[in-house]
């Protein structure tokens, strides 16, 4: 298929409505557009930095589970979600009743991240996973009852109060199966020569239009990008998300899309979307960058703490995982006492390296805002 004649699909008929059903996309593509393979060269080498950083950086699982933190903050935004990334890293007690259930989803996502990259070590990017996925990503929260972890058997809508009035029509239920079988052969055809980057660029697009879920179609299809991109090597870490891109693009986004649908205009959807992973992995990989920096300047400063240093090393391990913590936290990660944690929080704050952000004198929270802040920046 050659993007430049490319013919995204069709308008059905249905029972006072129509739906768009979009046409299969496993087969081999093409396009003359010279502008695409410039933007690939530029994805693919950002990618590869990221990536090598990746593989360079200590105990780099312990900074990815920020990134995990921030894309389920961001993900879980678009979809209308208020909570904050500091939020995100606090106990459900730290959070005021009225907020609970936006942050009980943006947990939700950060559950269904960590289950999914896990998955994929003994269980290929698949159908299977996505619902399982899914599952996780319901659970106990607004959309619970609306068949998680599988695949939807009604008509479902973008924008509007209802079929009547809606912005896009996905496919028919009956149709689904089928459509999410073709994009599943596509992730491992290997009798197509298609960059990887295509094909994700491409699955994303489909993924949307089909909308094979009754809820949670925007997370979950983002998420497909780093497990795709995991699952076929490009990435040793789930270390790079589009969320923040989309989200600081929102109309651009939905504009993409919709002019792939609308217009067949794909090669528009390629160019941002491939735009859109070069700009967010050399992020990332300033990121990374930072968070060496930071770890080589603070690590320094604990060993001024003397014989307490070694605690001070485990806090900071603590921290970089979750940059908002409670004596408590310190208590049960480190397995120390109560004064314990507490002399160690004071030492932390002498040395710039913890504030307290409650006003409190009980329950207290403080937070390694140097750290966070590479993250929200």
């Amino acid at each position: 298929m050659k993007f430049e004649t490319f013919k995204a699909g069709a308008w059905r008929q249905r029972y006072q409505y129509k739906s768009f059903e979009p046409v299969p996309v496993n087969h081999e593509w093409i396009w003359e557009d010279a502008t695409i393979n410039t933007l690939l060269e530029a994805a693919n080498r950002a990618l590869g930095e990221l990536n090598a950083f990746s593989l360079i950086v200590p105990d780099i699982d312990l900074f990815i589970e920020m990134h995990v933190v921030k894309e389920a903050q961001t993900s879980s935004r678009i979809e209308g979600t208020q909570t904050g990334i500091d939020e995100a890293l606090m106990s459900e007690d730290q959070i005021q009743p009225e907020k609970r259930n936006d942050w009980r989803e943006v947990r939700n996502y950060i559950d269904a991240v960590n289950s999914a990259v896990v998955e994929l070590k003994h269980l290929p990017l698949s159908n299977r996973l996505l619902k399982q996925t899914h599952e996780i990503l319901m659970r106990g929260v607004r959309g619970e009852h609306k068949l998680p972890g599988e695949f939807r058997t009604s008509q479902n809508w973008i924008g509007g109060s209802s079929l009547a009035d809606a912005a896009f029509i996905p496919s028919h239920p009956d149709g689904v199966p089928d459509l999410m079988s073709d994009l599943e052969a596509f992730w491992h055809n290997e009798e197509i020569v298609v960059p990887h980057l295509i094909r994700v660029a491409i699955s994303h697009y489909q993924f949307e239009t089909i909308h094979p879920f009754l809820d949670g179609n925007g997370r979950i299809g983002r998420l497909l990008i780093p497990l795709y991109l995991v699952s076929h090597g490009l990435l040793e870490k789930p270390s790079l998300y589009l969320s923040d891109f989309f989200e600081r693009n929102r109309a651009s986004y939905y504009d993409a899309l919709m002019g792939v649908r609308v217009s067949n205009d794909l090669i528009h959807w390629v160019r941002f979307f491939l735009q859109g992973i070069a700009e967010t992995a050399t992020k990332g990989r300033d990121v990374f960058r930072q968070v060496l920096a930071l770890r080589t300047e603070v690590e320094l400063a604990v060993l001024t703490l003397g014989k307490r240093a070694a605690n001070a090393r485990q806090l900071l391990n603590l921290l970089y995982r979750k940059p908002i913590v409670t004596a408590a936290d310190i208590e049960r990660s480190l397995s120390v006492s109560s004064p314990t944690a507490n002399a160690l929080i004071r030492d932390f704050e002498q040395l710039g390296l913890l504030q307290e952000i409650t006003g409190q004198q009980r329950g207290r929270a403080y937070v390694f805002d140097r750290y966070l802040s590479l993250f929200t920046s």
